[in-house]
């Protein structure tokens, strides 16, 4: 059974020189991704978690451990925090084998015991037998291994992990996500990784937190987020192309949706949401149907959309398509099988006949996706 662990609870701000307006919180077993473009924050909060960076303000957490609390004076070294950091880079030591590498981390274990720790977590890495070799030696994937490994040695009570994939190729990157993601079953301590790839974060994190400029925006499950983001400005960092503006309407028979240019759209309408009020809105590409042409007789199932086909990119057995509809400055997007786009013969200037699902489409508040959004 894998050793019970604390949570983690980060709570930290500063002006300069990063922005930083962040909170996180991690339970034992749990990992946490930290998404968001270039200079959002995303390694610096991972740093201020090691203690290689201060905050100007804040609170850091793990367990009954306080490793950084400004209003009682608290900044605890990077070495008194039980933590386990694996770099982007790795950081390995040139000069030192797989195992020297992994045993350097273990200054807290007795000397007699670390020969024989370092090569059961070389085996956990599925790298026994590649103790004697030295980095150089060893593949990109096999230097990883021999990171997270190092991270395990010091025993950590929380494991971080900053962009650990980015310097592999896709085929070895795909292994070492089957690799973590059986590892991570034996740890029962909070992960938190540090990612800019949705597609990562959704394949290996249990809930994800999106950041921008510093600040958290949004927390929840990768579903959640990417379905129900909290403004347009979330459903943008999250490649969201369908985000609408709209006013909230009463429709027939006492229900409220959207007044959409022009068209009266079913939707589900929180109710802090006021009639009339400007609203924000948008769909996964999922949620956008293609009526099927051998059932043009049908009668609409719910929310029609008209539009012609300005944008088709094909990417194996998917295609993207983007719809121009009257009336709206931006297309709406679908995504659907190859087979069905060269069944149904559809390429640039088809006329398309769409429904959006009303249990797909989700209302926000409004905002200018543009706001806060880097030039």
């Amino acid at each position: 059974m894998p050793e019970a662990h604390a949570g983690l609870h980060l709570r930290v701000a500063q002006h300069a020189p990063i922005p930083l307006e962040a909170q996180i919180d991690c339970a034992p077993g749990e990992t946490l991704a930290l998404v968001g473009p270039s200079g959002s924050g995303k390694s610096t909060i991972l740093r201020c978690i090691a203690g290689l960076h201060a905050a100007g303000e804040g609170r850091i957490v793990c367990g009954a451990d306080t490793w950084f609390d400004t209003s009682a004076g608290i900044d605890r070294t990077p070495q008194a925090r039980s933590t386990g950091l694996v770099f982007q880079s790795y950081a390995l030591f040139p000069h030192l084998t797989a195992l020297g590498n992994v045993t350097a981390a273990m200054s807290h274990r007795p000397p007699a015991e670390r020969d024989r720790r370092g090569r059961e977590l070389l085996h956990r890495v599925h790298l026994e037998g590649l103790e004697a070799r030295r980095p150089a030696e060893l593949s990109g994937g096999q230097q990883q291994r021999v990171a997270v490994a190092r991270a395990l040695a010091r025993d950590p009570q929380v494991l971080l992990l900053d962009e650990p994939f980015s310097a592999v190729d896709q085929v070895t990157r795909q292994k070492l996500y089957r690799e973590l993601s059986e590892l991570r079953r034996t740890l029962a301590l909070p992960i938190v990784l540090v990612t800019h790839d949705l597609d990562e974060a959704a394949m290996l994190a249990d809930r994800m937190s999106i950041l921008h400029r510093g600040r958290t925006l949004q927390t929840g499950t990768p579903r959640e987020v990417r379905t129900r983001p909290a403004d347009p400005l979330v459903a943008s960092l999250v490649d969201v192309r369908n985000v609408f503006d709209a006013r909230v309407v009463a429709l027939a028979g006492g229900v409220r949706g959207l007044e959409w240019q022009g068209r009266l759209l079913e939707a589900t309408v929180p109710s802090h949401f006021a009639t009339g009020e400007r609203v924000a809105w948008c769909i996964p590409m999922a949620g956008v149907r293609l009526k099927r042409r051998d059932r043009a007789a049908e009668p609409d199932r719910e929310n029609p959309v008209d539009g012609q086909v300005s944008e088709c990119v094909t990417l194996g057995e998917d295609t993207t398509l983007a719809l121009r509809v009257d009336g709206l400055p931006a297309p709406l997007w679908l995504r659907l099988s190859t087979h069905i786009a060269e069944r149904d013969e559809i390429r640039l200037g088809t006329a398309l006949h769409v429904c959006l699902l009303a249990e797909a489409l989700h209302v926000m508040p409004w905002r200018d996706a543009a706001e806060g959004t880097d030039p």
